[in-house]
């Protein structure tokens, strides 16, 4: 018999939610069939039969959270299994009371009380570990939540306005009390400052996306050296040249931003560098050169930052890139990723300009060996070529890299290569 736990499916994801079973105890399965839908706060992903047999248990209802480690299902021979199961069901039932219980093949007709409990048992709750964890923050019980949400699953909306009802019913509405009479007692509202602080504190506690990214990004610190070279681009002509093929773009039904046109650039300078497309085995002290180009790129969304990947990016045109990075990018807004779109990452490009930063240093996605973060592109006066000022478009870009085993050197002349393609658009398309 095997007892399968619910697998370490990368990217820090370490809890997830049961959507549904594709399985019933009893039932056949072959390896690689699907066991079940669990929601993580990245990604939705069919978790697979690791081998085949009969399905003899299974733990965990819909609406309920496992962890990585859990045993989710028990697979084995059910010919074999099925007297030793008896037996432990009758030993463990011998073992409730004082004495042993005799057994009986006589049918017993149902209970009304057995019905009577089953209707009375706690409601189960569809709703990811994001609002489970809003919720105890909020101190709502997200169990008598009514959620508005696919399958009634409980929104982040549903628990707010169930905070705020809450703090509504706390406020004094009682009638004036004597002057006369004893002081009531104060009403009791949730306290989220820290004690002995006089109000002056507050402590949030991380949602589990927030905590996967503090992981991620503590662990790329401590193993990566960072070192990052910084520059600025004169992306005039690139403005023009988006400006003109915007149109056509919308007439294939893309928005067409400036994303498509850098993740393009940056995947034929990889080609030329691949040293940026690589990771380092600090086991070995072996550099891993990636002959496969996929691009993260960094979207922000209420719960936290997900880096969907466009895999293949060195063979797609801008269009397509267009089409894939607004697709990916309002996939993970809806939080409706796959674990495919989030996996195999070799570079990854993070886009603050897009919330109004105009530049800074971006922290690399470990295990990858660089990140890209494109700044905000503004008008600035430049000295001519004939000394004369004249106003240009600039890009300010800055490249972050392992300096373990890249050095500035590489680094500068990577940024010359992306600024001539940046600067020069139409290398893209030749390239």
């Amino acid at each position: 018999m095997l007892d399968f736990r619910f697998p370490d499916i990368g990217e820090g994801i370490a809890e997830g939610v049961i959507l549904k079973w594709f399985v019933e105890v009893g039932q056949k399965v072959k390896e690689g069939d699907s066991l079940f839908l669990v929601e993580t706060d990245k990604v939705n992903a069919e978790i697979p039969s690791p081998a085949s047999g009969t399905i003899l248990a299974r733990f965990g209802e819909v609406g309920e959270t496992i962890n990585v480690g859990d045993v989710v299902v028990k697979i084995g021979d059910a010919d074999a299994e099925e007297q030793p199961a008896q037996a432990e069901a009758v030993a463990e039932d011998n073992a409730a009371v004082v004495g042993a219980l005799e057994s009986s093949s006589q049918v017993l007709a149902s209970s009304s009380e057995h019905a009577a409990q089953a209707v009375q048992a706690p409601r189960r709750v569809l709703a990811t570990p994001v609002a489970r964890q809003l919720a105890k923050d909020l101190g709502v019980d997200i169990n008598t939540v009514t959620g508005t949400g696919p399958a009634g699953r409980v929104m982040k909306i549903d628990i707010l306005q169930a905070a705020e009802k809450a703090q509504e019913a706390v406020l004094p509405t009682a009638p004036p009390v004597e002057p006369s009479a004893a002081p009531a007692a104060p009403q009791a509202r949730p306290v989220l400052a820290s004690a002995g602080t006089g109000g002056l504190e507050e402590r949030v506690a991380l949602t589990t996306l927030g905590k996967t990214v503090a992981r991620n990004m503590a662990l790329s610190k401590q193993e990566i050296p960072h070192a990052a070279v910084m520059d600025e681009f004169d992306v005039t002509e690139l403005v023009k040249f988006r400006r003109e093929a915007k149109e056509l773009a919308e007439g294939e039904g893309i928005k067409l931003t400036y994303m498509p046109f850098i993740i393009k650039a940056a995947a034929l300078a990889l080609k030329e560098y691949p040293v940026f497309n690589a990771s380092f085995a600090a086991d070995t002290n072996e550099i891993v050169l990636k002959k496969y180009y996929n691009l993260g790129i960094a979207v922000d969304t209420p719960d936290g930052l997900l880096v969907p990947v466009i895999k293949n990016a060195d063979h797609k045109g801008l269009l397509e890139l267009g089409q894939e990075v607004q697709g990916l990018a309002e996939k993970a807004r809806q939080r409706t990723l796959s674990l495919d779109d989030i996996q195999g990452g070799t570079f990854t490009l993070t886009n603050y300009g897009a919330v109004g930063a105009l530049s800074g240093v971006p922290v690399i996605k470990h295990p990858e060996s660089a990140i890209l973060g494109i700044g905000t592109i503004t008008k600035k006066p430049v000295v001519g070529p004939e000394d004369q000022i004249v106003i240009r478009h600039i890009l300010p870009v800055t490249l972050a890299f392992d300096h373990r085993f890249i050095d500035g050197g590489s680094a500068g002349r990577f940024m010359q290569r992306l600024r001539a393609y940046l600067e020069q658009p139409l290398l893209l398309l030749l390239g």
